[in-house]
C-alpha cells in the first residue's frame, strides 16, 4: 500500500510540473492530478471508512475543492488541492493501519479478560441464589436478584459485542464490550466480590 501511495504522490507531483504549460495542457494536467488523487483516496477508502472516517471525509472535501477550482479554471488552486488530497490519502493509509492494530489489541485484551470476569460473577450469582448459603455482609436476596438480572443483560450484550467483532466491526464491539466490563465491575461491587 505504501508503494502505491508513493506512486500516486509522484503522479500528482508530475502533473504539477506538466501544469506549468498553458491552455488545454494545463487543464488536462490538472484533471490528471485530480484523478490521481481520487485513485489514491479510492485505494484506501475501505479501511479508512472503518478506522478513520473523519479523515476520509476531509480528504473527499479537499478533492471536491480541487474539482470546484478546476471548474473555475483556477488551475493552481485545483492542483494545490489535488496535491493536498493525495497527501491526506497517504496519511489516512498510515492512520488506518495504526487504528486497526490498536483496536485489534484492545479487543484481544477484552476477549481474554471479560469471559473470566463474567464466569466469576456467574458463579457467585448462582452460589448466592442457592438456599442456605450465607451471603456477605450488606448483600441480601434483593441485591442478588438485581445482580442476576443485570448479569443476564450483560451476557446478551457480550454476545452482541462478540458478533460485531466477528463481522469486523471492532470499534462498535470494543465500545459495547467496554460497557459490559463496567457492568461486571458494578456487579462485583454489589456482591462484594474481591478481584
Amino acid at each position: 500500500m505504501a508503494r502505491t501511495m508513493r506512486w500516486f504522490a509522484l503522479g500528482v507531483l508530475g502533473m504539477a510540473l506538466l501544469a506549468a504549460g498553458c491552455g488545454n495542457k494545463e487543464k488536462d494536467a490538472t484533471q490528471a492530478a485530480i484523478d490521481a488523487a481520487q485513485s489514491a483516496i479510492n485505494s484506501v477508502q475501505a479501511d479508512a471508512e472503518k478506522y478513520v472516517p473523519e479523515q476520509l471525509q476531509a480528504a473527499q472535501r479537499t478533492l471536491q475543492s480541487a474539482r470546484d477550482a478546476l471548474a473555475k479554471s483556477d488551475y493552481q488552486g485545483a492542483l494545490a488541492a489535488a496535491r493536498d488530497a493525495a497527501n491526506k490519502a497517504k496519511e489516512m493509509a498510515v492512520e488506518a493501519v495504526g487504528k486497526k492494530e490498536e483496536w485489534e489489541k484492545n479487543w484481544k485484551e477484552l476477549n481474554e479478560s471479560l469471559p473470566k470476569a463474567m464466569e466469576q460473577v456467574r458463579y457467585r450469582v448462582s452460589l448466592y441464589s442457592s438456599k442456605g448459603v450465607r451471603l456477605p455482609e450488606g448483600v441480601d436476596k434483593d441485591v442478588v436478584d438485581e445482580a442476576k438480572a443485570e448479569y443476564e443483560q450483560l451476557k446478551q450484550r457480550w454476545a452482541e459485542a462478540s458478533e460485531l467483532a466477528k463481522e469486523g466491526k471492532l470499534g462498535e464491539a470494543i465500545e459495547k464490550a467496554t460497557g459490559v466490563k463496567e457492568g461486571i465491575e458494578k456487579i462485583k461491587e454489589m456482591l462484594k466480590i474481591k478481584t
